[in-house]
This record gives C-alpha cells, sequence and structure tokens, in this order.
C-alpha cells in the first residue's frame, strides 16, 4: 500500500511538473504581453531599414536619419520611458516565459541607455553602415521589394532621406574632427571607393538603377514610363550628389585628419565605450584583460591541435610552413567558375543532411538558398546570412563572396556552411522567428553572444553531422575556431591594450592559416566594429560548458536532440539567461 501510494505522489508531481512546462510555453500575464507588443510597434519608428528586413512594410519609404540631435533625443526619451513601465511589472510573479521576455527588454533597455557615447560623430566605415544598406536597398537585389507601383515609390522616399542623412553626417563627422574622434586613416582608405565609385555620368551605370532593369512586365507603358523618368531624377539630383559630396568631404577633409591610431583607447572616453561594447556584445560582465587571457589560451589550445592534424596528413615542414601549403597548393583552390563553388556548397548540404535529423528534432519551415554575394559589396563582404520573412516570401539566404572561383579556398567551406547556413543561422533565426510562443521583440531579438555562438558551437558539430571525413576540411575548421579564438587576442589588444594594426594583422598571420590580405581585412573590420568579434568564441565556448555539464549530470537521460531543441526553443537570449534557463531545462531532465 506504501509503494502505491508513493507511486501516486509521484505520479501527481510528474504530471504537475509536465503541465507547468507546457504553461510556461506561452505568456501567461496578458498586461505583459500587450505591453511588448506596444513596445516592438513603437519601436519600429525607430527603425525602418530593419522593419523592411524583416518583411514589413509600413515603413519602406522612411529613411530614419538616426544622426540627428531630434532623433538621438527622442530614441532616449522612448527608451527611459519604457524602462520605467517595465518596473511596473513583478518579475518574481511571472512564468518562466515571461521572465525571459522581461530580462531580454530589461537588458536591451539599459544597454540602449548606457549607450551615451556620441556614436553620430563616426557614423560610417567601410563594413556596415547606412550608406550600404542603402546600396543594397537600392539594388534590387536584397530586402527591399520591388514587385509594384507603390514599392518603386517608396524608394523614392528613402533616397530623398538619404539626402538629408548624408548631409547630417558630414556635419557631427567635421565635429568628430574637432574633438579627434575619427576613424583609423586605414579605414577611411576603404570608405572612400565605396563613395566614388556611386558617382557615375550614365544613370544605367548606377547601382540603384538595378530595380530599372526589372520592371515588371505587369506594369503598363505609362507606369514604366514615369517610373523612370522619377528614377532618372532621383539618381541625377539626390544619389550621385549626396555621395559626390560625401566622396569630396571623406578625401579633401576627413583623410588627413584621419588618426594614425588603430584602437578605441585613442578616441575621447573610448575606453568606457570599449568596455560598454564588450558587454554589449559578449552579454557578460568579462573585462577585456581576461578575455585576452581567454584567447591567449584559446589559440594555444587548437595550435595543440593543428600540429596533431599536420601530422596526420604526414606533412614534415612547421606549422607556419603548413599553413602556407594548405593555401597555396593549387589542389585546395579547385573551382574554375562561381557555380562550381555553390554546387560544392550544395554538396556539403545533401551530404550532412541523413544526419541532421540525429542532432535536431525540430526544423525550420522556411525556405533556404544558397546566392553568390553581389558584385558591388563582395569586395569588403564576408560570407553571411540574411534571414528570411516571417510570411515566406523571402528564403533565408547563405550569400558567398566569390570574387575570383579559381582562387576559392575548398578547405574550411563546411565549417564555414555550418555556421552561415545549416544548421547554424538558418536554424537558429528561423526557429525563432517561426515559434508562435514567442512575442514580436523575441521573434527578432539579436544577442551577438548567443546567435554568433551558436553557429561557431555548430561548426564543432561537423564529425557527428558525418562530415569532416577529409583533414584538410578538418583542420580548415580548426583554422576557423583559431580565428575566433585570435579575435579575442586581437580585439582587446587594439583596443584596451594598444596593439597597431600592423601587430594585429601579424599575430593573426602567425597563427592561422590566412594571407596578408585576408588578415588585414579580418583586422580592420575589428577596428571599425570594436567588440561584436569577441561574441563568436564567448557564446561557443558557454554553449558547449553547458553540454558537457548536463551530459555528466544527466548521463543516459541526455538527449542531444533535446538539447539542441531547447537551446532553439527560446530565441536568442543573453548568456546569463540562457545558462538560468538551461539550468531549469536540465533540473526537469532528472
Amino acid at each position: 500500500m506504501k509503494k502505491q501510494i508513493l507511486y501516486l505522489i509521484l505520479t501527481i508531481i510528474v504530471l504537475a511538473c509536465n503541465t507547468n512546462n507546457k504553461e510556461n510555453e506561452k505568456s501567461a500575464n496578458p498586461q505583459l504581453a500587450e505591453f511588448l507588443e506596444k513596445y516592438w510597434t513603437e519601436r519600429e519608428v525607430f527603425d525602418a531599414f530593419g522593419s523592411t528586413s524583416r518583411g514589413e512594410t509600413k515603413y519602406n519609404a522612411v529613411f530614419n536619419n538616426d544622426l540627428t540631435q531630434e532623433y538621438i533625443k527622442k530614441y532616449k526619451d522612448f527608451n527611459k520611458n519604457y524602462q520605467s513601465e517595465l518596473q511596473t511589472f513583478d518579475a518574481t510573479n511571472l512564468n518562466e516565459n515571461d521572465k525571459i521576455s522581461y530580462e531580454i527588454l530589461k537588458n536591451q533597455l539599459e544597454t540602449n541607455l548606457a549607450n551615451d557615447f556620441e556614436n553620430e560623430l563616426m557614423p560610417i566605415h567601410q563594413f556596415w553602415g547606412t550608406h550600404l544598406t542603402l546600396m543594397q536597398y537600392g539594388s534590387g537585389e536584397s530586402d527591399q521589394p520591388f514587385k509594384t507601383v507603390k514599392d518603386y515609390e517608396n524608394f523614392i522616399g528613402r533616397i530623398n532621406g538619404f539626402s538629408a542623412w548624408a548631409d547630417t553626417a558630414i556635419v557631427n563627422m567635421r565635429k568628430g574632427i574637432k574633438i579627434g574622434k575619427v576613424l583609423p586613416k586605414a579605414l577611411t582608405l576603404k570608405v572612400l571607393p565605396q563613395m566614388q565609385e556611386q558617382v557615375v555620368a550614365d544613370v544605367t551605370k548606377s547601382l540603384f538603377w538595378g530595380p530599372i532593369k526589372k520592371l515588371p512586365s505587369s506594369f503598363s507603358k505609362e507606369e514604366k514610363t514615369k517610373i523612370t523618368a522619377d528614377y532618372t531624377s532621383a539618381i541625377q539630383t539626390k544619389i550621385v550628389p549626396s555621395f559626390k559630396k560625401l566622396a569630396t568631404f571623406f578625401e579633401k577633409e576627413y583623410l588627413p585628419k584621419s588618426r594614425l591610431s588603430s584602437g578605441y583607447s585613442e578616441i575621447p572616453n573610448g575606453k568606457a565605450e570599449y568596455e560598454h561594447l564588450v558587454k554589449s556584445w559578449t552579454t557578460t560582465t568579462m573585462k577585456p584583460d581576461e578575455i585576452h587571457e581567454l584567447g591567449l589560451a584559446e589559440v594555444a589550445r587548437i595550435r595543440a591541435e593543428m600540429e596533431k592534424i599536420k601530422t596526420e596528413t604526414g606533412y614534415k615542414g612547421d606549422l607556419k610552413s603548413f599553413f602556407k601549403y594548405t593555401t597555396t597548393d593549387p589542389k585546395f583552390t579547385p573551382f574554375k567558375t562561381p557555380k562550381d563553388v555553390l554546387d560544392a556548397f550544395h554538396k556539403i548540404h545533401e551530404a550532412m543532411e541523413p544526419q541532421l535529423k540525429k542532432l535536431f528534432s525540430k526544423v525550420p519551415k522556411s525556405k533556404f538558398e544558397i546566392r553568390q554575394t553581389e558584385k558591388f559589396r563582395e569586395a569588403t563582404a564576408s560570407a553571411e546570412y540574411m534571414q528570411g520573412t516571417i510570411d515566406g516570401s523571402r528564403p533565408g539566404v547563405f550569400y558567398t563572396p566569390i570574387i575570383d572561383a579559381k582562387t576559392f579556398f575548398y578547405p574550411g567551406m563546411e565549417s564555414l556552411f555550418l555556421h552561415e547556413a545549416i544548421p547554424g543561422h538558418h536554424y537558429q533565426s528561423s526557429l525563432q522567428m517561426e515559434n508562435t510562443n514567442l512575442p514580436t521583440l523575441r521573434k527578432y531579438y539579436w544577442s551577438g553572444a548567443y546567435g554568433e555562438g551558436w553557429a561557431l558551437y555548430c561548426e564543432s558539430l561537423g564529425k557527428e553531422l558525418g562530415i569532416f571525413t577529409n583533414p584538410y576540411q578538418y583542420f580548415g575548421a580548426l583554422g576557423d575556431e583559431m580565428h575566433r579564438a585570435i579575435r579575442l587576442v586581437v580585439d582587446t589588444g587594439i583596443h584596451s591594450k594598444g596593439w597597431s594594426r600592423e601587430k594585429a594583422i601579424q599575430y593573426s598571420v602567425d597563427n592561422e592559416p590566412t594571407s596578408l590580405q585576408g588578415a588585414t581585412a579580418e583586422i580592420e573590420r575589428y577596428m571599425a566594429i570594436p567588440g561584436q568579434a569577441l561574441s563568436y568564441k564567448i557564446g561557443a565556448l558557454k554553449i558547449r560548458q553547458l553540454r558537457t555539464k548536463y551530459e555528466k549530470e544527466l548521463g543516459d537521460k541526455f538527449k542531444i536532440a533535446d538539447f539542441h531543441d531547447k537551446i532553439l526553443s527560446f530565441g536568442n537570449l543573453p548568456l546569463n539567461v540562457l545558462e538560468a534557463t538551461m539550468d531549469v531545462w536540465a533540473s526537469n531532465q532528472k
């Protein structure tokens, strides 16, 4: 009888836990749910380009001039107001899902309000930004839709907005010159041709003529004539003059005043700004010195693994000569055309497809494509993933720059695909977007440490997915991992330890299989966007640490597919929130 009673009690407890877990899948607080949706709706006003990228249409004609003092004040007040309202909710009385939403918004508002470093004085660099987004959208090959007459009219609105933004950028950069908050000279030299290339005499040679080349056949003759005339005028009177003005400013005024130093420690209040960026990108309390030491340890560990693979291949030279061998020997550049490269990525996908079901129970509904990066930006672009839309009208796209197919590097393609495509960014971003249990805020929330950390963690799954069978591909994967470990060293070195651009480049060349050109482009990226490069390794190490911990704690009860599905079920999270939430999951498995 006692055993029967005990069994009944245990059954009730298990059922209660299961019921509680189901309840936690959705919001149980209608006031908070309404508050979160209100926040997201009002936030969209400040992020018109982002709204378009998510498939929304309301702000497709809007170009936010985020460099004006009026915009900056409105955005700051917006964040302050929502921070005050959020504090009226009692977090201790929220269910698990609502607590996560609460913590995400709390974290985001605090981060936004802590960013008080006059970013508007240094608004342009070579890696990403408003001028490059406008080029992508205006090419007709990106997120801006060009399907209806209204779509074409919308983008004219954005062209008009860009003219005002460019004028404001110049005014702000002149203020930056006065106080010494300017780009390093090396970066200014990369920005200048981006501007100059948009200054054309023949409108049909403009990047922004792309949509006219693809006017839908459903448009009437009158509509085509009017749209063509409008775009001709917009390019001649808005686009070309604005880019010419920017190009002249960068060449005549900004370049002579650009700094010779490389890091943020050399600009006003730069040390504090870098620490803010480190906290923002890693979602941890780690300090630059701590991250630097972690990077040095990871570089040493991965070098030891590289030595093992070198020995396995039978190569007799030292590791640095092996780097050169794997980046210069013709057998590692087997492609002749861009199609050859794209086909090779498709084959990688096909090879691992049968194993994906063993590691993931849930897969995205969103469609997926592999594309070559557009010509106008491939010279400074990295391989990347662009998220699809929630309505399925645009697929998730893995973009890879192929400047010259004959020099496209074969080792490392597998790890690159795992990271940027499947199961990396495509699985994470798509499942987050498709999750009906998440408020809109969390469908699109992005934390670099989680998003890039997940993608880098996915690179370590190659052997479990039936690839990395070629030692050179595995060496390529180690090279990619080393690349992220080096980032911990050089990003902190540049921005908190006074490293020069040249010292950071040399450190990269000495410790990974890369060319001088490749290392230079990467180091200049870290100079342009401090802290972002730290997020990859910090996030991946945390996810791997959690997996190892739960494998030991749960033993036979640990199921890798369940672990992966759960990690992806919350959407993107700050790392501290991720760990606390996964600890609850692991406890429930016991």
